[in-house]
């Protein structure tokens, strides 16, 4: 049997559950999957600013608060906080166990960063949606599969950290090594990335993302804990969480992590494997224990996805808040105000009235009066002076605009956009740095 935790769901996860995880779990492996399409071309940005970063942001807090749990109970970690700087992530973390007297072994997989194969073969890709050719691409990195991350765990490091891996494959790669599963096996594929794909998001599988008060009601959430599993050679497994901590696993949490972002529970589609999920059962062992057998799967495809960044502008945005009587009235005046003193600058221009129709662009319920309404303007430039213009005409609302506004504020982001291609599999080439450091006695 291996027992593999979720500790983490995303880049800005919680820390503590991962912790609890690494100290009373009796884990073999803990995973961090920190990376989404968004984080890593920001990560390329930082790293392009300064060479010896580009890894997540909270590695370092993650790392200072786990390590020496980690190696106590001989915990291994797999995550991709490396995201565009896998080698300098590890650096950090050796530099972090020195600083505390500690051994580890940290490997450092490497390959999914493809920009020079997808710059001098952009004719020939196709982005989805479409690039203009005026388009600076700033980032591409190809999802690569547990296939990757094999010769990394097979060094024996007590921390393998990654760029670009496709969230299951972080959970898959652990399973194929200690159980010794063929990679030409694809059922077997198949229930390991359906196993990684309901861990992969952490918190959400154990209520998290689920709770809905009134209607879907969870319990404990302040202290919610993270899943685990417990999987066996056949690809059988018992989801579960740790007893004392807060959320609910049930048959109906699961289902709707299974269902998470899978366009076609029939094909989904990995660098590893097609997988089946239809085949899937699920079935109550308990409180929070929850038996997950079946799922087949399809040999793997030939061609390995790329989430490209490009420069895409700058995002103006200004805010402000109408409160009291005639609150809607007084902030849809301020934004006809803005949208006749902008709307012939600005391509796009956004006008939200926040608690009325920014969520859905329109209200449902037209008999709802809010007491309070935030009026959010955005608009989207090249131009970064052009861009600050928006923050400054409703900042000048104060005074210039509808009676009893407040609470102004202006912001100008720079934007990374993401669209998506497919290259050979040839193309890609993971590799792997190990790094060590040896306590001093």
């Amino acid at each position: 049997m291996l027992r593999i935790g979720s500790g983490a769901g995303f880049s800005g996860d919680r820390l503590e559950p991962a912790v609890k995880l690494a100290e009373e779990g009796e884990l073999d492996y803990l995973v961090l999957e920190c990376l989404a399409e968004r984080t890593i071309a920001l990560a390329q940005k930082r790293k392009k600013a300064d060479a010896s970063l580009g890894y997540d942001p909270l590695l370092e807090k993650r790392i200072r608060s786990l390590l020496p749990i980690l190696l106590e109970k001989k915990v291994r970690l797999i995550t991709n906080m490396g995201a565009a700087n896998p080698v300098g992530g590890a650096r950090k973390i050796i530099e972090i166990a020195e600083e505390m007297g500690l051994s580890v072994k940290v490997a450092a997989v490497t390959g999914d960063d493809v920009l020079p194969y997808v710059l001098s073969n952009r004719d020939s890709i196709q982005f989805s949606p479409a690039l203009n050719e005026s388009d600076a691409i700033v980032s591409a990195n190809a999802y690569m599969g547990a296939s990757s991350i094999l010769p990394a765990i097979e060094t024996g490091a007590d921390i393998i950290i990654t760029g670009r891996v496709a969230d299951p494959s972080l959970f898959l790669a652990p399973m194929i090594h200690h159980f010794d599963w063929s990679m030409d096996d694809y059922d077997l594929l198949a229930k390991g990335t359906v196993i990684g794909h309901l861990l992969e998001c952490g918190g959400q599988l154990t209520g998290g993302y689920f709770a809905d008060p009134g209607k879907k009601d969870v319990s404990g959430m302040a202290s919610l804990g993270f899943p685990m599993a417990e999987v066996h050679p056949d690809g059988t497994a018992l989801l579960t969480k740790l007893p004392g901590t807060g959320g609910s696993l049930t048959l109906r949490t699961v289902k709707e992590q299974l269902l998470y972002e899978v366009m076609d529970p029939s094909a989904y589609i990995t660098p590893d494997v097609i997988a089946d999920f239809t085949t899937v059962q699920l079935q109550e062992d308990g409180e929070d224990r929850i038996l997950l057998t079946g799922g087949n799967g399809k040999q793997r495809p030939d061609e390995l996805k790329v989430s490209i960044g490009f420069d895409a502008g700058f995002i103006g945005e200004g805010e402000i808040t109408y409160a009291g009587a005639n609150a809607v009235g007084r902030a849809e005046l301020a934004g006809a105000i803005i949208e006749e003193r902008l709307a012939d600058t600005f391509e796009e221009l956004k006008v939200d009235y926040i608690g009325v129709t920014s969520a859905h662009r329109g209200a449902f319920d037209h008999q709802e009066t809010p007491y309070e309404v935030r009026l959010r303007v955005a608009g989207k430039t090249n131009d970064f002076e052009k861009a600050k213009w928006i923050g400054e005409e409703v900042e000048a609302l104060y005074t210039n605009g509808p009676a009893g506004g407040g609470g102004a504020r202006k912001y100008v982001n720079e934007v990374v956009g993401i669209v998506s291609g497919m290259v050979p599999r040839e193309n890609v080439e993971p590799d792997f740095t190990v790094m060590e450091v040896e306590a001093n006695d």
